[in-house]
């Protein structure tokens, strides 16, 4: 008999949660960094071994708000942890108790979810006692269903957070394919990657007001290239110049960096172009994630070979239009070959 459980990795800013992520299933779907709220969305990533399947979803870090942007990350946690049949805790190995770890231990207790306690960074202890007294004061906090000290980086004791795991699973058919790594669309795994690139490369110098929007992902009919045109969004006119560089060395090297991931996730050489541009203050914009889900959709459903979207990466009509007829030129000639 198959068996499910659904599974909610939550946490801190920071604590390695997407790292964990990859780690159990094998492969990148969750970016990772040193800035603290990299993930921003729900990433549901799919681990299938023998008869069991364990759908993960892995919540932005539990944060105080400081804009629109932090209170639907917020939001993203509370309603993950709601309608799951787990939830995998992440903490780090050093540390007292953070405050938003005290509000999300409530959360468990409100909505009596089995939790399993992951003490990550292990590596970092200089001795055993340290790691003995953050067991003995996270479970006077919470009755946990299992407390295991792991190592995102080096992968130990990953296999026994998946041994726990499969004890909450239920009998139930398969959610998915058994061959499915992540729900998450190409275009957003693909945006996901450039970002991460941004935020690894300019970790002291450009803050979170950083947004990749994938504008066009098509693979070429006649060789086994990916052409992708993705459209970098800053806050600021001088962040832009940052994300640039000089002569734009900067993001000539943010562009090589998530290529080389691009072709290794894709299994497919890629064509990057990336242009950044300036919409200020976006983070506050209520309806900016459904806006680019929408259009990512919309161009996803509706691009075809025979009638591709094209577009024009730019806010200055005159060159908006020359580069429209540039396209239709190249097109017509392309069919009169």
């Amino acid at each position: 008999m198959t068996k499910t459980a659904f599974v909610a990795i939550v946490g801190c800013p920071n604590v390695g949660k997407s790292s964990l992520l990859n780690k159990m299933l094998g492969q990148k779907v969750a970016i990772v960094s040193s800035k603290p709220q990299t993930t921003r969305t729900k990433i549901m990533g799919v681990l299938t071994h023998d008869e069991i399947q364990l759908v993960f979803t892995d919540t932005p870090g539990y944060h105080k708000p400081h804009n629109k942007l932090g209170e639907k990350m917020n939001q993203a946690v509370g309603d993950s942890i709601g309608g799951v049949d787990a939830c995998l805790f992440v903490v780090e190995a050093k540390g007292d108790v953070k405050k938003g770890e005290k509000e999300l231990l409530q959360k468990f207790k409100s909505l009596k979810v089995p939790v399993i306690l992951a003490i990550n960074k292990i590596d970092m202890l200089s001795d055993k006692e340290e790691l003995l007294n953050r067991i003995v004061q996270f479970s006077k906090l919470y009755d946990f269903e299992a407390i295991v000290p792991v190592c995102a980086a080096t992968g130990e004791h990953v296999n026994e957070i998946i041994d726990e795991m499969d004890k909450l699973a239920f009998d139930s058919p398969h959610f998915f394919p058994d061959d499915t790594l992540t729900d998450q669309p190409e275009r957003v795994l693909a945006a996901e990657i450039i970002r991460e690139k941004i935020l690894r490369l300019m970790d002291k110098e450009v803050p979170h007001g950083i947004a990749v929007s994938i504008e066009k992902m098509r693979e070429r009919d006649d060789k086994d290239i990916l052409d992708i045109e993705a459209t970098i969004y800053c806050e600021r006119e001088s962040h832009k110049g940052m994300v640039i560089g000089k002569k734009g060395a900067m993001l000539k090297k943010i562009s090589t960096f998530a290529r080389q991931d691009l072709e290794n996730f894709f299994q497919i050489k890629v064509n990057l172009q990336t242009w950044v541009k300036v919409k200020e203050d976006w983070r506050n914009r209520e309806k900016w994630d459904e806006y680019e889900d929408a259009v990512n959709e919309m161009i996803a459903k509706t691009s075809t070979t025979y009638a591709p979207w094209h577009i024009l990466e730019s806010v200055d009509k005159k060159y908006a239009r020359i580069k429209a007829l540039k396209i239709v030129i190249h097109e017509l000639e392309k069919a009169l070959e």
